[in-house]
């Protein structure tokens, strides 16, 4: 009786952990979110409890890393138990992966808690599954890291460093002090080094700030990526995120590129061709709100010119130049502004909304473009008064110069989301 009592307790207990473990790896399976890819102020979905944000979120993008996933787990785990205790957490996202890579991950869960696996079947693609990790993740600052041991994990305490002095991302590079590849053939190099300086062609103001834009091992705060809409191609993640980004300071740490000690490369031309298409687009994209601006402020031409007739020419009021400009100069603002405030960045004031928010808004565009009108008088009196231009075509010519000033101080000041509303 004893014995039968015994083995019935074993079973049990057996059968109790089972239903643990069972249970725990449930709860770990992520439901995938869908519509766009935008990162929110919280996590789209509810599946674990938020007391409280944790203070990293890791990412590990897989497809057919059977052989190393329960590896990165563990070492990922040892680290940042050291380092950050009870505040991290380890998303797998698997894109439905032959060798079952989510299940394998899925198995992990009981013996390491702060682990969540995501399995996609419809949506392909480490970018795509990047921000989908995100999405979920309850930090505040977003990482990824690649799962097949190529990025030397130790470099993530170095990466959380450079966050807590206050960057907006920092990034993993192989091209600084500390990095460089192991056995890269000189092919390889010359691609890796190739598509930097195409980069460098097609999107300088994005792609001179970061010294390995092909990296895929970095960390953003999630505040500086909130609301932004991203479209990314392929499996480079890190551009989009510094060109859509609102990233002031990016800081560095230089790893040595690992060669893959099991399992397949993914790298081929597609990627290369994918590289180039995200590029293009993203120069599109920004080249398209350029536009935007530009004919908003053909509008503005429109009221500068009339009222500047309407107060200097010598048959109507006849006022001095300067003042008539000043003038002219400030409606042709106001009129600019709300064109732009409603079109041009309008995407990014409805995150915003509010008299408040506007008024702010307006104020700062008030303060950028008076400092280009006072470049804009000085040019307006060389042109007219040194060179005897017409004063309209003097006006025009200066009017010119200051445009490009003008967008691009806008777009990193005024319409720069800083604070996001809670619904």
């Amino acid at each position: 009786m004893v014995f039968s009592v015994s083995v019935a307790i074993r079973f049990d207990s057996q059968y109790l952990t089972n239903a643990s473990d069972k249970f725990t790896m449930t709860q770990s399976l992520v439901p995938v979110p869908s519509g766009v890819f935008q990162i929110l102020e919280t996590p789209i979905t509810s599946d674990l409890p938020l007391d409280s944000p944790l203070k990293l979120s890791l990412v590990l993008p897989t497809y057919n890393e059977a052989d190393n996933i329960q590896s990165i787990v563990e070492i990922l785990s040892n680290i940042l138990d050291q380092s950050i205790p009870g505040e991290y957490e380890l998303i797998v996202v698997d894109d439905n992966s032959p060798d079952e890579t989510w299940k394998l991950a899925l198995e992990l869960t009981p013996q390491y808690p702060q682990l969540r696996v995501m399995r996609r079947t419809e949506e392909k693609g480490l970018s795509t599954a990047v921000i989908r990790g995100w999405q979920v993740a309850r930090g505040k600052i977003l990482a990824v890291i690649d799962a097949d041991l190529q990025h030397p994990p130790e470099v993530l305490t170095q990466l959380l460093e450079e966050i807590e002095k206050g960057a907006d991302l920092a990034l993993a590079s192989r091209h600084v002090e500390g990095g460089g590849v192991s056995e890269w053939s000189i092919i390889r190099r010359f691609l890796s080094r190739g598509a930097q300086m195409l980069g460098l062609l097609i999107l300088p103001e994005v792609i001179s700030r970061l010294s390995d834009p092909m990296s895929g091992y970095f960390m953003v705060r999630r505040s500086a990526i909130i609301g932004r809409s991203l479209s990314p191609v392929g499996y480079k993640i890190l551009i989009e995120v510094a060109a859509r980004g609102r990233i002031r300071w990016i800081g560095e740490a230089g790893y040595v590129f690992r060669e893959r000690q099991a399992g397949e490369s993914k790298v081929t031309w597609k990627q290369y061709i994918e590289y180039i298409q995200h590029l293009l687009r993203l120069r599109l994209s920004i080249s398209a709100r350029f536009i935007q601006f530009c004919l908003v402020g053909l509008s503005g031409v429109v009221v500068d010119m009339g009222f500047l007739y309407l107060l200097s020419d010598p048959n109507t009021l006849g006022l001095p130049l300067t003042r008539s400009k000043i003038i002219a100069a400030e409606l042709a603002i106001i009129n600019n502004f709300l064109w732009n405030d409603f079109w041009t960045f309008g995407d990014i004031a409805r995150r915003q909304p509010g008299k408040r928010q506007r008024l702010k808004r307006l104020i700062k565009f008030n303060v950028i473009c008076l400092a280009g009108l006072i470049l804009n008088v000085l040019l307006l009196n060389v042109f007219f008064n040194v060179f005897n231009l017409n004063r309209y075509i003097a006006n025009f010519l200066a009017i010119g110069l200051v445009t490009l000033w003008n967008f691009w101080f806008n777009l990193k000041l005024s319409w720069r989301v800083t604070e996001v509303n809670e619904k």
